[in-house]
């Protein structure tokens, strides 16, 4: 058990040292050997990969960069709150920060567990809290300093006018071992970090802040960056700010309508300044932007007046939705983790997928599905949390299942798998009564059965380990169990449409 919890994942803080896309940002400088010159500007990303974690939230300190001559310079203007468990399958954007140009040697990351939330699933798909957190020695851990040199190509060099990307991989995996063999379970912290320069990724990047300024004309919008869960406050701006890319496929969902491309830029330009924003796509490096894919604005993303919650559906009885592993971010700003939460739908709540325009209804939303609901907390028992979501708003995410082949016939149009994981969870604890078009019919776990469309899957032996990303059928209508948008197995290859 104990080399189970071991397997936690992998975390990435993406630095990307690029003039182009940013304005200046925060950022504070000591300089052991003279002055600083001419600067540029580094954007920092954080993310993490799928792990038994449910929550791994801590403090982060400090990000400092060191150049060669012993000068440092701070890139993280204020201590920022970080869960690594949400960000399995995506990077956020952390700050952007003025720095000096030359080489820099070396990467510090602090990281205070002073506060820690730290749950891990147990062998029943329950979140148990940690006890203990320690060091290799065995003592207490309050705050960590991890340490990473940049040498020959992994050297970062900051120029004007010249981009740059570093990668530091925080490994969780070596740096986290989970006692499971004791009550409450025991966590020992190693941290390890590596480093990669000029790296892209197929992992999509996440930018959230308030609305800076847009340019319909060059297809642009900038926006100030507050990461993860701060608050987005009016004239507090310390995180710098970023250049995003639109173009005629980009998606945007303002004030819960949807739009693409020009239509969806044309309507963002006439929201006040500092709308709350999130985006989402693909930083390039060539040309060095940031390009967004989907875009969502005003009512559409939390910190409004409305409560919010985001999980997995783990069970359904005509309107009441069951929700596990659910973030919970409250209008007045206040945002927690619990394990469970309840959610009422009905006819009135408005519905949307992420990335489409179509039309949906509260009936699309089914067990294993991973949602974000927009409603008002009617209970905040924290053993009995309740969100009344009628006349709100509930937007299908993509879910994210990993299992094993246990069939694959393209003449017979079955592509199944037995899962492991939906969403990083057990399956054990999802209840698929009333999926299918009748009891019989209800999902299988074991024997789950994805629409794979035009995907050519014919490669994938049965008994291959896979890891598949969709939405799960609506309610009722099993089976099939799921649509498949892509599909990945041996960890690199990917089929896509």
């Amino acid at each position: 058990m104990k080399n189970l919890w071991k397997r936690t994942g992998l975390a990435l803080l993406a630095l990307f040292a690029a003039m182009a896309l940013t304005a200046c940002g925060g950022g504070s400088t000591t300089d052991e050997a003279g002055g600083s010159g001419a600067t540029g500007v580094v954007n920092i990303m954080l993310t993490d990969a799928e792990g038994d974690f449910t929550t791994y939230t801590v403090d982060v300190l400090s990000l400092t960069l060191t150049r060669a001559d012993g000068t440092r310079v701070e890139t993280l203007p204020i201590t920022t709150r970080v869960d690594f468990a949400q960000y399995t399958d995506m990077t956020e954007f952390l700050t952007a920060a003025s720095v000096p140009k030359g080489v820099y040697k070396h990467a510090t990351l602090t990281l205070d567990y002073s506060n820690a939330d730290i749950q891990v699933e147990d062998a029943n798909g329950i979140a148990i809290p940690v006890g203990a957190i320690v060091d290799a020695n065995g003592d207490p851990v309050t705050t960590l300093t991890v340490d990473v040199r940049l040498e020959g190509v992994r050297a970062l060099p900051i120029v004007p006018g010249i981009p740059r990307m570093l990668s530091l991989d925080f490994d969780l995996q070596q740096s986290n071992t989970v006692d499971m063999t004791v009550s409450p379970p025991e966590l020992t912290v190693e941290p390890v970090l590596y480093a990669e320069v000029d790296r892209e990724s197929d992992k999509p990047q996440r930018l959230r802040g308030p609305l800076q300024s847009v340019n319909v004309n060059n297809g642009t919008f900038h926006v100030f960056i507050h990461p993860f869960h701060a608050r987005l406050v009016t004239g507090t701006r310390p995180f710098g700010s970023v250049n995003v890319h639109t173009d005629e496929n980009t998606y945007f969902e303002i004030d819960g309508q949807a739009y693409t491309g020009a239509d969806g830029l044309a309507v963002l330009a006439m929201e006040p300044k500092f709308t709350g924003v999130v985006v989402e796509g693909f930083y390039r490096l060539r040309p060095k932007r940031f390009e967004a894919t989907e875009v969502y604005a005003g009512s559409s993303v939390p910190g409004g007046e409305m409560d919010v919650v985001t999980g997995s559906v783990v069970a359904r009885n005509a309107d009441t939705l069951t929700l596990r592993g659910v973030t919970v971010q409250r209008s007045d700003g206040v945002v927690v983790f619990n394990d469970t939460v309840t959610v009422t739908v009905d006819d009135s709540t408005l519905v949307r997928k992420a990335a489409s325009i179509d039309p949906y209804t509260q009936l699309d939303i089914s067990v294993g599905q991973r949602v974000i609901v927009f409603g008002t907390l009617t209970s905040t028992d924290i053993n009995d949390l309740q969100l009344d979501a009628r006349n709100g708003y509930a937007r299908m995410l993509y879910t994210d299942l990993r299992g094993e082949v246990v069939t694959n016939d393209p003449a017979l149009d079955k592509f199944d798998l037995n899962l492991t994981a939906i969403n990083g969870r057990n399956p054990a604890i999802f209840d698929f009564t009333g999926t299918g078009q009748s009891p019989a019919e209800d999902a299988d776990p074991a024997n789950y059965e994805l629409n794979v469309g035009t995907l050519d899957v014919s490669p994938i032996e049965v008994g291959t380990a896979v890891h598949a990303k969709g939405f799960v059928r609506r309610f009722g209508s099993a089976p099939k169990d799921f649509d498949a948008t892509s599909v990945a197995w041996k960890s690199v290859s990917v089929v896509q449409p």
